[in-house]
């Protein structure tokens, strides 16, 4: 029997963490650039809830200074390697019949051990519980925030080609992954894309191993957006067959395609744009913008399906040089 439930993105929450951007060899060649855009996403979000932004000691005083008197943002010391909160940051539930929040803290080794040290983002999950006084429970799998997706009704998306990566969960067969995450996170239903196919990548510069949260996500509970392309691009197999499981396993969603922009390259780097990495919190949708020509469209698509929300579109370029965007800076804590 489960004991606990994920709530959605979309319902009630008490605030928003992020963690400030700080690591050089992720932004090499523009880390003030990343910091600016990161500003603008905290002071938005903080114009309406709490959002808290998780700092070393030694960049406290330059965001506070950035911060000034923004309402609801909150310079919270915490020792951080990256600013991918949405990762490493702790997976809250909430433990059914008493509705207490709880925090899952799955084991996270920076994406299958690609960028040591990870050693104080390990920390942040318990870290962050201890703060709020709630509960803490390691989530028993190598996994991270950004490969889980949810809706209201139980069912969750993730990716085998992440949460089955040898370098995460190596001996794990996906019958024993998906006990783990429906204990964990108290869904009655796991819909496994694949992710990456083979050697194609979903997203040309992925570095996540397929994290479904680039690749398809719950607006409601009855629509998901996905990532798409049109036939002649490299990445439509890989794309097609995701949603080829999405259309058989879900034939009563909606699936409305979100599609990616073209390929392209910022500071040296192939950058992983995808729209659907957006941001949900009470009262606005977060868009990611990365200065190209297929902006506007997706700003469209939100529009279209927002109900009740503002969608807000902000910049990313910059932020997306180190291969994330709003979503992978994020976690949300349920009200």
């Amino acid at each position: 029997m489960n004991q606990f439930r994920m709530p959605a993105e979309w319902e009630p929450q008490k605030a928003i963490w992020l963690s400030w951007p700080h690591n050089v060899e992720t932004w090499p060649a523009n880390l003030q650039q990343a910091q600016t855009e990161f500003v603008s996403l905290a002071k938005a979000i903080g114009e309406s809830q709490t959002t808290n932004v998780m700092t070393p000691k030694r960049e406290i005083e330059l965001a506070i200074s950035q911060f000034g008197a923004a309402d609801h943002v909150r310079v919270v010391e915490m020792e951080t390697d990256d600013a991918w909160a949405r990762d490493y940051a702790p997976t809250f539930v909430k433990e059914l019949g008493s509705e207490e929040l709880v925090a899952i803290d799955w084991y996270y080794n920076a994406w299958g051990g690609k960028y040591p040290p990870f050693d104080a983002d390990q920390q942040v999950a318990k870290r962050v519980a201890d703060l709020l006084k709630v509960r803490h429970i390691a989530g028993g799998l190598c996994f991270e925030g950004g490969a889980i997706e949810v809706n209201s009704e139980g069912v969750l998306l993730t990716t085998e080609s992440c949460a089955l990566d040898p370098n995460r969960n190596a001996g794990l067969s996906r019958d024993e992954v998906e006990s783990i995450l429906c204990q964990r996170l108290g869904c009655m239903r796991v819909v496994w894309l694949p992710g990456d196919v083979g050697e194609q990548k979903t997203l040309c510069g992925d570095d996540t191993d397929g994290h479904i949260d680039q690749l398809a996500r719950f607006v409601d509970d009855k629509t998901i957006v996905h990532a798409w392309v049109e036939e002649d691009d490299v990445r439509y197999e890989a794309l097609a067959a995701n949603v080829d499981v999405l259309r058989q396993q879900l034939p009563n969603v909606r699936l409305v395609p979100l599609m990616l922009p073209q390929r392209f390259e910022f500071f040296g780097r192939e950058i992983p744009a995808s729209y659907c990495n957006f941001l949900i919190t009470n009262e606005s949708i977060f868009v990611p913008q990365f200065s190209v020509a297929e902006d506007l469209a997706a700003v469209k698509v939100m529009q279209s399906l927002a109900v009740g929300r503002c969608v807000v579109p902000l910049p990313s370029r910059n932020l997306a040089v180190g291969l994330g965007s709003f979503h992978c800076l994020s976690q949300q804590q349920p009200e």
